[in-house]
């Protein structure tokens, strides 16, 4: 009778008896039951992923650009850091039916006119892939397809093929004859994902694994798979909506945090030239318990709005907040009760950043502040109006990474008014823009109470 272990999706980690709780990284519910690997010859998962090259001094390193090639996706390129590049290894997940293999075919059909690729599904039959192609309008001439889960038959044909952009789609579907677990376990994701990779470095090809995701959002399968991978992607986004966020969570070459924004058409995945126009509302005039924010998303100023609602809420008021974290909306609240005077205690307090788009950084607390100050007063802020800044304990306004960066971009887009943080103050005037450099939330408050 075979036997039996129960491992960590999370982490990893094997166990001898089933538990609550994973021993290894404290995880809840994170055991499975599988197959245990019969002991055989040494595997080489634990040899180097890089080409072996001799010891050398750091200083005598040559530490040349990486050669990149554009996708012929703009906003794909944002987020990778200017295009693919050979031999990198590229994990991109989303909720199904987000966009991703749509995206990832428009890119190699793109790419086909310049280099050899190859589409691999594991979960299409190659007609379907053909349908997609015709429904997008793509030609298709140069993009091989092979249909196949088996690690072997992969690694065979791309040593054939010999292509220098591949997509595994996806890497939860692929399996290995030398180990018995099933198709998605965590040592068939992390085997085959480490073979893939090897591959990779050792040849040159650049690949792109699609990877599913769990009810949480976060990418299936154990977490070495992020850690084997050069750049981590996210598809963000409402299926309901058109519009669609691709975020960089790790790449070794070019910046985190860099968003590319997409719309899905008819045609396919579009890139949007001008993202800030999204998070925008169209108001006809200015309503009260509205603020507009210059955030900062990688290196792309983006002007999202900020929406606040308060009510009469009785004796349990509550704190709501979407796209925003409700642990710091509640800590802004008693900032303003205590250093400004603006008791919201027995009022119901909603605030939304509008567009679906989530804001972690905290140089939206300024604006945040000032619409929630605007819905309780019922007085509209000024047309043209953006504020940012980060919000103390003790009531100060601290500066925001990038001030000038945001201005720029906000008086671009035809804004006139700004309250900022005093370190943010621009040296020079900017054209068109009347900055307001404020120490504390009092002042800001004082300020818009002399514009209205």
């Amino acid at each position: 009778m075979a036997k039996t272990v129960y491992t960590c999706r999370e982490c990893g980690g094997s166990n001898a008896k089933w538990l609550g709780k994973c021993p290894h990284c404290d995880a809840w519910n994170t055991l499975d039951e599988t197959v245990a690997e019969v002991a055989g010859p040494a595997k080489n998962r634990f040899q180097s992923l890089a080409k072996s090259v001799p010891v050398a001094t750091l200083s005598e390193i040559d530490a040349a650009e990486v050669a990149r090639t554009p996708t012929g996706q703009e906003e794909l390129d944002r987020v990778l850091g200017g295009g693919i590049v050979e031999g990198a290894v590229v994990l991109i997940g989303g909720d199904p039916g987000i966009g991703k293999s749509t995206l990832l075919l428009q890119a190699l059909d793109a790419l086909s006119g310049q280099m050899k690729v190859l589409y691999v599904t594991g979960e299409e039959s190659t007609a379907q892939v053909a349908l997609r192609a015709r429904r997008l309008g793509l030609g298709g001439h140069k993009v091989r397809v092979l249909a196949e889960i088996q690690l072997e038959k992969i690694v065979a044909t791309l040593a054939a093929e010999a292509p220098a952009f591949c997509v595994i789609d996806s890497i939860q579907t692929v399996y290995s004859d030398q180990l018995s677990s099933a198709p998605g376990s965590v040592s068939q994701v992390r085997e085959c994902a480490a073979q893939l990779t090897r591959l990779a470095k050792t040849s040159g090809v650049a690949m792109v694994f699609v990877g599913h995701v769990t009810k949480e959002g976060a990418l299936a399968g154990p977490r070495v798979l992020e850690h084997m991978v050069d750049t981590v992607l996210y598809f963000e986004g409402d299926t309901h909506s058109s519009f669609r966020l691709v975020r960089a969570i790790k790449n070794r070459f070019g910046a985190i945090n860099e968003i590319g924004v997409f719309a899905m058409t008819e045609r396919g995945l579009k890139g949007v030239s001008n993202p800030s126009a999204i998070f925008l509302s169209t108001h006809g005039e200015p309503v009260p318990g509205s603020c507009v924010l210059v955030t900062l998303e990688g290196t792309r100023p983006l002007l999202v709005e900020i929406q606040a609602l308060v009510d009469s809420g009785g004796p349990s008021p509550r704190r709501l907040s979407v796209g925003l974290d409700r642990d710091r909306l509640a800590m802004l609240l008693a900032v303003l009760h205590r250093h400004a005077g603006v008791s919201c205690m027995d009022q119901d307090v909603f605030v939304n950043a509008v567009g679906g788009v989530r804001i972690s950084e905290p140089a939206a607390d300024l604006a945040v502040l000032l619409a929630i100050q605007g819905s309780l007063r019922a007085r509209a802020l000024p047309r043209g109006f953006i504020a940012f800044g980060e919000v103390g304990l003790a009531g100060e306004v601290r500066p925001a990474p990038r001030g000038q960066e945001r201005l720029k971009e906000a008086a671009k887009l035809g804004f006139s008014v700004a309250v900022v943080p005093k370190a943010n103050a621009p040296k020079k005037a900017i054209e068109g823009l009347q900055v307001h450099a404020v120490d504390r939330i009092e002042q800001a408050i004082e300020v818009v109470r002399g514009l209205g």
